[in-house]
C-alpha cells in the first residue's frame, strides 16, 4: 500500500506537520509506504503562477496518480483550510483522487473551526473524485504541547487519531486495485483466447 501525506501549514513548527508526523510513522509501522510533501517543499511562484508544469507539482502528481491513500493536514485560519494548500490542489488534475482513500486532519484554535474541514476542505478533495473520503481529525491547539525532543499529544487526541488511522489502514486494504491501462493491456495481449 502506498499513501502520499501532505501538510498544508507554510510553517517550519505546525502542529498539523506535527499530527501528520505522527500519522506516517503509525502507518509505516504497519507497512505502508508513505511519501510526505510539505507545501514549502515546492516553490511559491509555481503555486501562485499555477504552474502545472513545475517539475515539483508534476512530481507530486505523479505520487498522488500512484497512490492508493492521501493524508492532507492543514492549520485552519480564518475559518478555512490553507490558502497555499489551496493552491497546491487546484493544480492537480481533475480526478486526481479517483480511487483513493482521502484522510483529512486539521488543527484550528478551538472548535469553532472544526467546520472548516468539511465545509471547506472536504468539498475540494470531493471535486477531485476521492473514492472514500473518511471522517477526517480536527484538533485543537491546546491538544499538541511542544517538547525539547518532540511532540506530546493529548491522550483524548491521541485516541482519536489512532482510531482514524486504523480506519483509514482498514479503507486501503479493502481497496480494489484498478488496472493501470498499460497493465490491462499487457493482460489482453498475453491472454490466451478460445472461441
Amino acid at each position: 500500500m502506498r499513501v502520499v501525506s501532505i501538510g498544508g501549514s507554510p510553517s517550519l513548527t505546525s502542529r498539523s506537520a506535527a499530527l501528520l508526523a505522527y500519522a506516517q510513522r503509525w502507518l509505516e509501522e504497519r507497512g505502508v509506504e508513505v511519501n510526505g510533501f510539505q507545501i514549502r517543499d515546492f516553490p511559491a511562484e509555481d503555486l501562485l503562477h499555477a504552474r502545472f508544469d513545475s517539475p515539483a507539482v508534476r512530481a507530486f502528481s505523479e505520487q498522488v496518480e500512484q497512490a492508493d491513500g492521501l493524508l492532507v493536514a492543514t492549520p485552519v485560519y480564518k475559518a478555512s483550510f490553507s490558502g497555499a494548500l489551496k493552491t497546491l490542489l487546484d493544480l492537480l488534475p481533475e480526478r486526481a483522487l479517483q480511487h483513493k482513500v482521502v484522510l483529512p486532519i486539521a488543527t484550528g484554535g478551538s472548535n469553532a473551526h472544526m467546520l472548516a474541514v468539511d465545509y471547506a476542505l472536504k468539498p475540494v478533495l470531493a471535486s477531485l473524485k476521492a473514492q472514500e473520503m473518511l471522517q477526517g481529525v480536527f484538533a485543537e491547539d491546546r491538544q499538541i504541547a511542544y517538547r525539547a525532543d518532540g511532540v506530546d499529544l493529548d491522550p483524548a487526541l491521541e485516541e482519536r487519531l489512532d482510531s482514524s488511522l486504523d480506519h483509514f489502514f482498514t479503507a486501503l486494504a479493502r481497496r480494489p486495485k484498478p488496472l493501470a491501462p498499460h497493465e490491462l493491456n499487457d493482460r489482453l495481449v498475453n491472454a490466451r483466447w478460445s472461441i
